[in-house]
């Protein structure tokens, strides 16, 4: 006689994360060092590209580029770690510490931003106060012209990148490269209105580093807002969830479902659900109900996802437009 209910809780082994000796790694790694030697030429050039040529907003244009330093090299560790299998301790994988990475840039970019502009007003306050500013030299506009396209490039290099192998800490680097490029397109404009716009005008090198502080300082929240939103275990985006309910809805064999919860873990999307199957299955037949929807939800989004499934039987409950029951 069959039993009055059946309770499965499906395990899958295959759902477990890639190792971190793949292609996604190798990736990471090769571009974030492309974009580490890049920085690191960059900000010594800036930095005595301003001091030689008198521009303090240079100058702060070069110490952005020297955080990149510390950014790159978050990324490095981070994505690294990120990418290495499940195990006791971390059972869902490591995916995580690649969402702290992106934090932690984006709080960079914040503490970068507000020091610039703290600068940028103390030397407001000197010219208004009577004080005239030294006039930039033309190498320091060569510099902010040259940063320009370096840092244009490596935006589009790394964000191209990151969206192929779906790194959102290498998406969250390459806008660090484009708010470089950003922040090098007000000095421009501010060096050069500073070195021919007569000594009036000079106050425009630092309000020029004034502009650029609001760029990294606008670039560094939008990066915080979805991290923090993944560490505080958010569920995914509307349109992901409907997507996930019509897969498993479509599935044969299952009636209905309920208990849908979702969230990520870095690149990795993480799907508990209950299944509600005919009384009537067998274990067998319950498994791989649960498995063929597994299947499903790992080739719509992708190989790495994880999906924790829990059988019950369905005993006629109410079935929602959406294919779940009433909780």
């Amino acid at each position: 006689m069959m039993p009055d209910r059946t309770h499965i809780d499906v395990d899958y082994p295959d759902s477990t994360p890639p190792d971190s000796g793949g292609e996604e790694l190798r990736v990471a790694r090769h571009v974030t060092w492309v974009g580490f030697i890049w920085n690191a030429l960059l900000g010594t050039a800036k930095v005595v590209g301003g001091i030689v040529g008198n521009s303090g907003a240079v100058v702060a244009d070069g110490i952005h580029s020297f955080s990149d330093f510390i950014t790159d090299v978050i990324v490095l560790v981070m994505v690294t770690i990120s990418h290495r299998k499940a195990n006791r301790r971390y059972e869902y994988g490591h995916g995580k510490y690649e969402t702290f990475a992106s934090m932690l840039i984006a709080v960079l970019l914040v503490v970068v931003g507000i020091g610039i502009l703290v600068d940028g007003i103390h030397k407001v306050i000197l010219t208004v106060n009577g004080e005239e500013l030294p006039r930039p030299g033309m190498i320091a506009l060569i510099m902010c012209v040259a940063s320009i396209v370096v840092k244009e490039w490596l935006y589009h290099y790394t964000r191209r990148a990151g969206e192929r192998i779906h790194s959102g800490a290498l998406v969250a680097n390459a806008w660090h490269h484009r708010s470089d490029s950003f922040s090098s397109v007000a000095t421009v404009a501010g060096v050069a209105g500073a070195m021919w716009l007569g000594p009036q005008f000079r106050v425009l090198d630092p309000v020029a580093a004034m502009v650029v502080s609001v760029f990294i300082i606008m670039v560094g929240i939008k990066m915080a807002i979805p991290a923090v939103r993944e560490l505080l275990e958010e569920a995914l985006p509307a349109d992901m969830q409907s997507d996930i309910r019509q897969v498993i809805a479509a599935t044969p064999g299952v009636d209905t479902y309920h208990h849908l919860r979702t969230r990520r873990n870095g690149p990795t999307i993480i799907i508990d659900v209950h299944l509600k199957v005919n009384p009537v299955f067998t274990v067998d037949q319950a498994h791989a109900i649960a498995t063929d929807v597994e299947r499903k939800l790992c080739d719509t989004f992708g190989p790495s996802t994880i999906v924790t499934s829990h059988i019950e039987p369905y005993r006629g409950e109410s079935i929602l437009p959406d294919g779940s029951c009433a909780d």
